[in-house]
């Protein structure tokens, strides 16, 4: 099978990454209510682990305040306990089928925390892009080797590939700098 070149599934696989940062960062908590806060957690209902998302809706009620309307009433318990054992530090309190959870304030040492776990998952994406580039660059390699591209082929694709890097890291950057401010904000 001979490996060719295509610089738009390099930059859609560059995209998946910055796509998988931008979900993580979202999943982290900072001051404001977020339906995404709610994502990860899994319900126990009818003998199976389910998504929260499956047996009730997210709404964002107030700027720290989600309302989650459970569907079934005999689901309310079981999603009520869900929520307080995925450690996500809520406590939500129950009205009817209605569960309403306030977000606490962030201190100091936590939007700390915060930062390092957004610097971490940004750090994860920019090994990403460098290992979708090393991958183009291969290619690249392989081609001349094979005499398909010429070296002149190569030069040009690589800077497309290394232009198409630099502006997926710069995209990385910029969502970190957005989560940081979002969770330094008081």
């Amino acid at each position: 099978m001979a490996a060719e070149f295509d610089i738009s599934d390099i930059k859609r696989r560059m995209q998946g990454a910055i796509a998988s940062l931008k979900h993580e960062l979202t999943g982290l908590r900072t001051g404001r209510a977020s339906a995404a806060l709610l994502e990860p957690v899994m319900v126990e209902c009818y003998g199976q682990a389910m998504p929260i998302n499956q047996v009730a809706t997210i709404s964002v009620s107030e700027a720290r305040a989600l309302a989650v309307q459970v569907w079934d009433k005999n689901m309310v318990g079981a999603v009520d306990r869900a929520i307080r054992d995925a450690n996500l530090g809520l406590s939500p309190t129950t009205e009817g089928q209605i569960l309403r959870i306030r977000i606490p304030e962030l201190n100091e040492q936590r939007r700390k925390e915060l930062a390092k776990i957004a610097h971490k998952y940004t750090e994860e994406a920019r090994v990403a892009v460098r290992h979708v580039r090393r991958d183009g660059m291969e290619i690249l390699r392989k081609l001349v080797k094979d005499k398909t591209i010429s070296e002149d082929d190569e030069k040009r694709h690589e800077a497309e590939v290394q232009k198409a890097t630099d502006a997926a890291i710069v995209e990385v950057d910029q969502a970190l700098a957005a989560k940081e401010k979002e969770i330094m904000q008081v």
